[in-house]
């Protein structure tokens, strides 16, 4: 019964944690190579947690703020490909548990890159306002005003 709890919390985890697969490389690139120049440890620590910190930020206005579906999309996928690298990783290792197929630990490993990498595109699209589809800047079906009593037409 535990194991099956912590394998729950385990996956839990996994999936809050998808959308920081990115950040934590850069962070991670960052920090070794200003530990390799010299920086120190303490220093390393700290440049490191802020150029992650400043990924995720970064990541999650730009998605927020941009008008082009088209960079949505792309920085969406940046952010998305890491997590779903993770996760078919997590899911292949947390599968050679129970499982003796080969072939049934990567299907449920190419499941869970799916799972874990739609997560995190999920989560980091989750701050941005949804638009309707814009053609040349004409919108195809302006949304009516939401309180019609207040507007000047009626």
């Amino acid at each position: 019964m535990f194991s099956t709890l912590g394998i729950g919390l385990f996956c839990w985890a996994i999936f809050v944690l998808a959308v920081y697969a990115l950040p934590f490389f850069v962070a991670l690139s960052i920090g070794m190579t200003a530990f390799q120049h010299g920086a120190g440890v303490v220093g390393a620590l700290l440049i490191g947690t802020v150029g992650g910190a400043l990924t995720l930020a970064v990541g999650q206005a730009a998605v927020a703020i941009t008008r082009s579906l088209t960079l949505r999309i792309a920085i969406a996928t940046a952010f998305a490909v890491p997590a779903a690298v993770a996760g078919y990783h997590v899911a292949f290792a947390l599968s050679q548990i129970g499982m003796p197929s080969l072939a049934w630990r990567e299907i449920f490993a190419c499941l869970g890159a799916v799972c874990v990498g739609g997560t995190a595109w999920t989560r980091l699209t989750v701050f941005a306002e949804p638009r309707p589809f814009e053609l040349a800047g004409v919108v195809e079906s302006p949304s009516p005003p939401i309180l019609p009593a207040a507007t000047r037409e009626g």
